[in-house]
């Protein structure tokens, strides 16, 4: 599918949203675990387009992703606008289907990131929701984590080890999209899903934006209050770079004749 892609110029790879919807996306991925192949799912938003722009590991990493979710309303707007119709498929909001998903076929999963105490409560929660469901392995990487090191060698030799097929990937953008990609390939059999914060949500140690929030395009604006000096800069960024990518995406509609 190719619609609005936020980066890419000339004969460059372009980063663009590829998956229409979340039930599309739901069927591809149990049809590849049940062909016994796994896949390496990112959910875009704004911030991580303003990381793209300036990071070339990271937009390797995004390269490297076999789905590329709208997670965020901008992005959605944006696909739109440039002649993409897209859903809106939040990671938040695709853990619930996966685990289900896990559960029916029972496949079992694993959680890499965040901290112990949270993988432990997230383990509960998602075990007792989901009848049927093993988490086979949580794991906690050590502070200053780098997805391309030895301690990243050794999370993949232990993810080998558990045998899990899906591992949802919490160490927020760049590295859990660095992860993946270095993983997905030495793990093949195994599904890797960038999730950032929520197995913080699962486990009770965040709380998302109430749905009324959420329905008014609004939860950006309720994290940024929530914790101002934390995410206060990451949201003038996006900002900032939104005329250019809506000047894009009119030129991209425009190129394809719509």
């Amino acid at each position: 599918m190719m619609g609005w892609s936020p980066t890419g110029r000339g004969t460059d790879r372009a980063v663009t949203v590829t998956v229409a919807s979340m039930a599309g996306l739901l069927a591809d991925l149990e049809a590849r675990l049940t062909r016994g192949e796994g896949f390496a799912v990112a959910t875009l938003n704004l911030d991580h387009v303003v990381k793209l722009t300036r990071d070339p590991a990271f937009r390797a990493a995004y390269l490297a992703q076999s789905h590329v979710t709208a997670d965020g309303n901008p992005v959605v707007w944006l696909s739109r606008l440039a002649g993409q119709r897209v859903e809106l498929v939040p990671g938040s909001e695709l853990i619930g289907p996966v685990f289900a998903l896990a559960a029916r076929h029972a496949l079992p999963v694993a959680f890499l990131g965040s901290t112990a105490e949270t993988l432990e409560r997230a383990r509960e929660v998602v075990e007792a929701d989901y009848p049927g469901l093993r988490v086979v392995a949580a794991l906690a990487p050590p502070m200053g984590f780098d997805p391309d090191g030895a301690a990243a060698d050794e999370m993949i030799e232990e993810l080998r080890r558990s045998g899990a097929r899906i591992c949802l990937v919490a160490l927020g953008a760049p590295k859990q999209e660095r992860f993946a990609a270095r993983a997905a390939p030495r793990l093949p059999g195994t599904g890797f899903l960038s999730i950032g914060a929520s197995l913080d949500f699962v486990a009770g140690r965040q709380r998302r934006a109430p749905r009324w929030v959420r329905r008014i395009a609004s939860e950006w604006l309720w994290r940024m209050l929530s914790d101002p000096a934390r995410l206060g800069r990451r949201y003038l960024d996006c900002l900032l770079i939104l005329p250019g990518l809506t000047r894009r995406a009119l030129c991209q509609r425009l190129r394809r004749g719509g």
